[in-house]
């Protein structure tokens, strides 16, 4: 990865129906590190990351790679972003190994499967459906999939839900490597993942939700 613009938020604000979710909600994030979003339950972490993954419309506000605006772009998205939420995701009846190459050949990355299997650990389940999986191998098979998307940008919502200590483990050392060449990470977690704390900056939402008392006569 040889990219180093910023990927940003300006003022950015979401709406729930005619409620807002937070508002005028900003960031700039620089090649090589993660954003770890922060917040009481229903402050908006997983929205914002939808909305970041072009899955959910914001009200207003723009999001910028460098200086081009690419809210709305389905193209820049589908290229540039890997967004992986509570749901995991998977075939049930589909081995791990099916799962992960049929979103590699969406992908357009066959050449990552092998690598991805094998830094999460999961070598070993390469045969057994998904359905038999404990809740941690499961996690560990949507974080490999992940790996093979090849994107430079990575939006994670409790990524570490489910795993073992090797399993968290394995993820942060999959993150230190993504940071080190140059990817950005966006994440959701109440998990201390062990990396560099140069390389972390928080975000914490209960700066932009707005409260029904501070709506007045709007709610």
């Amino acid at each position: 990865m040889t990219d180093k613009q910023s990927f940003s938020a300006s003022n950015l604000s979401v709406n729930r129906g005619d409620r807002p979710v937070f508002q005028n909600l900003s960031f700039e994030l620089a090649p090589g590190k993660l954003l770890k979003l922060v917040g009481p339950n229903g402050s908006g972490k997983s929205t914002l990351l939808k909305t970041l993954a072009g899955l959910i419309e914001a009200a207003k506000g723009d999001i910028l790679k460098g200086e081009l605006s690419v809210q709305g772009d389905r193209e820049w998205t589908a290229e540039n972003i890997c967004y992986l939420g509570h749901k995991n995701a998977l075939k049930r009846e589909f081995t791990v190994l099916e799962n992960i190459e049929f979103w590699a050949g969406i992908w357009g990355n066959p050449d990552k499967v092998n690598s991805s299997i094998h830094q999460m650990g999961i070598d070993y389940l390469t045969g057994t459906p998904v359905r038999y999986l404990s809740s941690g191998q499961t996690r560990r098979t949507a974080l490999a999939r992940s790996l093979c998307h090849g994107a430079n940008i990575w939006l994670f919502d409790e990524p570490t839900v489910g795993l073992d200590e090797q399993g968290l483990s394995l993820l942060a050392d999959a993150m230190k490597n993504h940071l080190k060449a140059g990817g950005m990470i966006i994440c959701a977690t109440h998990v201390e993942l062990g990396l560099d704390e140069g390389s972390v900056k928080s975000l914490d939402l209960a700066n932009f939700t707005v409260s029904v008392h501070d709506l007045g006569d709007q709610w």
